[in-house]
């Protein structure tokens, strides 16, 4: 009996612990994790958000990007982190969605994070450099099966190397891939001529096209995207079923205390759904919405296997 009582006191009192730390967190600086590199859309977001969220928990926000093996690096990284709550991932489709169908990662996907929040959707839309007699997706097809070889596409993460290899296979053309680390310096290429076209998400890539130095040409989204209504979607310029949609979303390592996911939900819904926050999202082109930690989990689920299924269908093998 007084085994089972000293049992039962030692129990109580890590209870009453783990709920007094819930209570005092953030004690110290949080770390917000970018699967990309400095100046892409993922570390964008997560300087605006971060911003906010520090002034939120009034405690600071630390915004370190890791990018490297389209964002597995970043996954690896955090899955391996203490589950306290201070190291938060802005994933995307790439490092829990895509790559373990392409590459061999060192993480499961599901089971070694923990879902926070949904952020939003990103829009990609297919950029070409405007020295090209190209204003159309069927321009670019016409041009790329009359030019074999000629046409390259340069990816910055697995949105681009599944839009290159689905496109070729679906339109028989010969588009060569380039691949790039990151979003950015793809797109720095392809505005000065070295790489033909890539597909950018609109945060990255907007002031460009405003600029002039690059020309979109279709949106990779099923439908049109009210950031950019006039630009029409792939699937209706002539690649039927063409459908790639892009997503952000905080997760932390596997074992994070409920309490402090509890917290941070809370506190992330409230910075993601301001307005102050959907404007400078706006600004940058991308849709902000937040979620449930169990609406966040079930959607990693539905597209991870929707992924497998691009992936498989675009004939793309693991590396």
């Amino acid at each position: 009996m007084k085994k089972l009582l000293l049992a039962l006191m030692a129990a109580t009192a890590g209870l009453f612990a783990f709920y007094a730390r819930a209570d005092d967190f953030p004690s110290r600086p949080i770390t917000f994790v970018a699967v990309f590199g400095p100046g892409s859309a993922s570390d964008t977001l997560c300087r605006i958000i971060g911003d906010a969220l520090g002034n939120e928990l009034k405690q600071s926000v630390i915004v370190e990007p890791r990018p490297g093996a389209d964002g597995a690096l970043a996954a690896t990284y955090v899955s391996r982190a203490a589950p306290d709550g201070y190291t938060l991932m802005l994933a995307t489709n790439s490092p829990l969605s895509a790559d373990p169908h392409l590459i061999k990662v060192s993480y499961d996907p599901i089971k070694d994070f923990t879902p926070v929040t949904r952020v939003g959707s990103f829009t990609l839309m297919l950029v070409v450099n405007p020295s090209l007699p190209i204003h159309s997706l069927a321009e670019m097809l016409s041009y790329a099966k009359a030019n074999p070889g000629k046409l390259s596409f340069a990816s910055g993460n697995t949105a681009g190397i599944v839009a290159v290899a689905t496109i070729n296979r679906w339109a028989g053309t010969d588009i060569v891939h380039v691949p790039y680390k990151t979003t950015p310096p793809a797109l720095q290429d392809v505005i000065a001529g070295r790489v033909s076209m890539m597909l950018a998400d609109f945060t990255t890539a907007m002031p460009h096209v405003q600029a002039g130095t690059v020309r979109p040409i279709a949106v990779s989204r099923i439908k049109r995207s009210s950031l950019f209504p006039e630009l029409p979607t792939i699937d209706e310029s002539g690649l039927t079923g063409f459908n790639l949609d892009t997503w952000a979303g905080f997760v932390a390592p596997a074992k994070t205390p409920p309490a402090v996911v509890t917290k941070l939900n809370g506190a992330l819904r409230k910075v993601i759904d301001s307005p102050d926050v959907q404007k400078k999202f706006h600004n940058v082109g991308f849709e902000g919405f937040s979620s449930t930690p169990e609406e966040l989990g079930d959607y990693i689920k539905v597209q991870f296997g929707m992924w497998g299924k691009m992936v498989k269908d675009a004939g793309i093998g693991v590396e």
